[in-house]
């Protein structure tokens, strides 16, 4: 009525819209533009979701990432994982998810989980790419400086190549055969000859622009291949064939890496330069769709005074201790002794088994789920994980990646006069709690190779 806002009933979208005559355009989205995808988490749980056409996967993490209130550390990917072919890789953020989708058969679905390698390249170039597989094309001799390593990947007039030896696995069979290789923009090559680079010698085996680069999920007897860092290439219009794909095989996982991360600059060039630089990412950590995410360790504590009309926080130490003594005092004229007992047992208790709150914590996992959880995650310095020990019932175990390997170190517990405490190190270094353990070594290496920086998570849809 007049000028008054009101609400108005759109029948196809059975939802009810604040229109006011102030605004002269009003823009519906209608139902024809959205499409339904299903997202999977690690423990299997699966979450419809409406996306539009023009969603990115970026989008879609950010929104699961809001809707399961877990820590937005721009390390969450979609996965595009295809469990009759043994296949996944993480979706880049500028992908549109609806056009991947329509690429996917039905047995195909889309996974979330943290991958923390996606642009650890950018930090630490170097480390993804020996001098020695890495040069410039035939035209220009000579290697590529380190600083300006990951530039020439970049841009697009410059023509970096890597070569090396991989393995091909026969077509129709499994068998495979060793040959040398060369990656450059224009695809995928093999020398008929040795390791000859004179352009009547090489075979193109893939291009670039209409592949995409997997890594293989299944075991490897499977495919019978000669070591377990095997990766294929894809061609997006290919759906369940699999003589269109190109299984292949490094010689360790350095190599892999390699290959994988070059294969991802070369076709996507400066896009993943924005996405590493987006303004999302480079927004604080914690986004303003999260709940922070709160420690749980006593360091993260502080006393405070609610005897007046507004609490206060006490900075005085002997003020604290004074309080906390009288704290203690009425708590005596207010709860009988066997109850103060058992209250006491309670608190202790709690203290036993709040680990297995922490996101990093795991229970009961064998060794080989979780070398697996760590390979999914990304192998980067500081991923690391706890479990419980198998052969020691009381005793834990840290599983850290470094230089991507995997190793193990376990947390055996001591008693000292009636008190239970942690050691990594044979007992020299003594913890309450594994909290204060795993804290400790956020900030220190001790023993370790270094430190712990990254926890892998599972998160529940």
């Amino acid at each position: 009525p007049g000028n008054q806002p009101c609400f108005i009933n759109i029948s196809t979208h059975s939802k009810w819209l604040l229109f006011s005559p102030d605004y002269y355009v009003m823009v519906i989205r209608h139902r024809a533009d959205s499409h339904i995808i299903k997202v999977y988490s690690e423990d299997g749980a699966g979450k419809v979701v409406e996306v539009p056409a023009d969603m990115r996967a970026r989008d879609v993490c950010q929104f699961l990432v809001y809707k399961s209130h877990c820590l937005d550390d721009n390390s969450w990917s979609l996965v595009e994982h295809h469990p009759l072919l043994g296949l996944e890789r993480c979706l880049e953020d500028h992908e549109l998810v609806v056009q991947v989708q329509a690429s996917m058969t039905s047995d195909s679905k889309f996974l979330f989980r943290k991958n923390y390698d996606k642009y650890e390249f950018f930090r630490n170039p170097l480390n993804f790419f020996p001098e020695q597989m890495v040069a410039w094309c035939q035209e220009s001799n000579g290697s590529i400086p380190h600083s300006q390593l990951l530039q020439n990947f970049l841009n697009s007039s410059s023509c970096p190549e890597v070569q090396g030896f991989l393995y091909l696995k026969t077509s129709g069979r499994k068998s495979w055969k060793r040959l040398s290789m060369f990656l450059r923009r224009s695809g995928l090559y093999y020398s008929t000859k040795g390791s000859s680079k004179e352009p009547r010698h090489l075979q193109l085996l893939s291009d670039l622009e209409d592949s995409s680069v997997f890594t293989v999920t299944t075991g490897r007897k499977l495919h019978n291949a000669p070591t377990d860092y095997k990766f294929c290439i894809k061609p997006s219009k290919v759906r369940s064939e699999c003589k269109e794909l190109r299984m292949l095989c490094a010689e360790d996982e350095q190599s892999r890496t390699c290959w994988m991360t070059a294969f991802r600059l070369l076709k996507y060039g400066i896009l993943l330069d924005q996405n590493y630089k987006s303004p999302q990412q480079r927004k604080s950590p914690v986004s303003h769709f999260t709940t922070p995410v709160r420690s749980v360790s006593e360091n993260s504590l502080v006393a405070m005074d609610f005897s007046g009309r507004t609490g206060r926080v006490i900075e005085n130490p002997l003020e604290a201790v004074s309080a906390a003594v009288e704290e203690g005092q009425k708590w005596r004229t207010f709860i009988p002794k066997k109850c103060l007992l058992l209250y006491l047992y309670l608190i202790l208790l709690c203290l036993s088994v709040i680990h297995r709150t922490q996101l990093w914590f795991h229970g009961r996992i064998r060794r080989e789920e979780s070398h697996k959880m760590i390979m999914q995650q990304g192998q980067v310095d500081g991923l690391f994980l706890l479990r419980d020990c198998q052969s020691n019932p009381k005793a834990f175990v840290l599983t850290l990646c470094h230089h991507q390997k995997i190793r193990h170190f376990q947390i055996i517990p001591c008693e000292e006069e009636g008190q239970m405490s942690f050691s990594l190190d044979d007992g020299s270094t003594k913890f309450t709690d594994l909290i204060h353990l795993v804290e400790f070594y956020q900030l220190n290496r001790g023993v370790l190779p270094c430190k712990l920086k990254h926890p892998c998570t599972a998160v529940a849809l």
